[in-house]
């Protein structure tokens, strides 16, 4: 595996660029592959894309066959506003996403919203995984912070503000991700997506469509998973604190556990090196 640097460069790597287009309902998902060997899907969450694992993606190709995908609504993917976001949607979506590729049992590695989405996809939907990394992952209630109660009340509203105030509170809510800090590459990088009139509208309609409802549905079904479980958790994540952790983790049959220090909810930039040892070590062991 090539070895990562302290600074993960979340720009074009490896020529692992997502090219490629799913049709799914009207929506648009752009995706790309890369490499040979066993397959490994990498899952963004919020209110972040594929670009977050490009650097992994890139890293593992040396061994493993690569997917990356933005969810509709994020990245380079569709913003549509008649087309709902919601986990529900994402992870159906997800499963046809996998028929589509023809992948029958993928290694999964999952932040954020896309454990959630990788989690329904197969307790609902039937996929099946050889292997499932879950980094500081939505999985457990309560989830949502004040801010998103906040626009969900108010979307509309925080849809319209002036595009100054909304990049404002844009890197102010993107920055607080981060335990070591964000350099201003990967601030811009992170905040680009959801600029202009669509990205800004797009920003809060995911926000709004977050419901907690789509994991308290498969919350209590978490003891019955029967396959490899990583959990991988930044013992500094102000967004998903650590003890969520030790939860989901108690929760699975034979789930391993692993805390890596210094680092927050954007643990793939907190702690690059440490994260890229700790997924190579897991996904050759399997």
């Amino acid at each position: 595996m090539r070895r990562l640097r302290d600074g993960a460069d979340l720009g074009r790597v490896g020529g692992v660029e997502l090219t490629e287009e799913f049709v799914w309902r009207g929506r648009r998902v752009r995706w790309g592959r890369a490499g040979s060997g066993p397959d490994v899907v990498f899952c963004h969450g919020t209110p972040w894309s594929a670009r977050l694992w490009l650097p992994y993606a890139e890293a593992l190709a040396e061994e493993f066959t690569v997917h990356l995908w933005d969810m509709p609504g994020y990245g380079e993917s569709s913003k549509d506003a008649e087309h709902r976001v919601s986990l529900d949607v994402q992870s159906e979506l997800f499963a046809d996403l996998l028929e589509h590729w023809g992948l029958r049992s993928p290694h999964v590695v999952a932040h954020d919203y896309g454990g959630a989405v990788s989690l329904r996809a197969h307790l609902l939907h039937d996929r099946a995984y050889a292997s499932l990394a879950l980094v500081d992952v939505v999985a457990l209630a309560p989830w949502g912070s004040e801010f998103f109660r906040l626009v969900r009340d108010n979307a509309d509203v925080f849809a319209a503000v002036p595009a100054a105030m909304h990049e404002g509170m844009l890197r102010a809510y993107i920055d607080g991700a981060s335990h070591r800090g964000l350099t201003p590459e990967h601030r811009e990088t992170l905040v680009a997506p959801w600029r202009g009139a669509e990205g800004q509208a797009a920003f809060y309609r995911q926000i709004a469509q977050a419901d907690q409802a789509y994991t308290d549905e498969v919350e209590s079904r978490y003891p019955e998973l029967d396959l490899p479980v990583f959990v991988v958790w930044g013992q500094n994540d102000t967004w998903i604190p650590v003890d969520r952790a030790h939860r989901l983790a108690s929760l699975i049959p034979g789930a391993r556990l692993r805390l890596i220090e210094d680092a927050g909810h954007l643990i793939q930039l907190d702690q690059p090196v440490a994260l890229a040892a700790t997924l190579h070590q897991w996904l050759t062991s399997r």
